[in-house]
């Protein structure tokens, strides 16, 4: 789900609607739907497909992912021994 709602984010953002996003990144507006929406496990290669249509890398959607979830604050505030 965080992937989904980390997607919607920088969709949104970026001025996309579902359907004009779905059809720059080469995938099923409804499929689309359901990926923001967390309902399916997505693939590699969507995930590929969608960071290309925003613009980004794979990884810096994933960053977002752990920044959504709370996690990336965590990360960056622990210091190596």
């Amino acid at each position: 789900m965080a992937f989904g709602k980390a997607v919607r984010g920088s969709r949104t953002a970026s001025g996309y609607s579902q359907e004009d996003f779905a059809h720059k990144a080469k995938i099923n507006r409804s499929y689309m739907g359901r990926i923001e929406r967390g309902e399916v496990n997505i693939s590699i290669d969507s995930m590929q497909r969608i960071a290309k249509g925003l613009g980004l890398t794979v990884g810096r959607v994933m960053l977002e992912v752990d920044t959504e979830s709370g996690r990336g604050s965590s990360r960056s505030a622990r210091s190596d021994p």
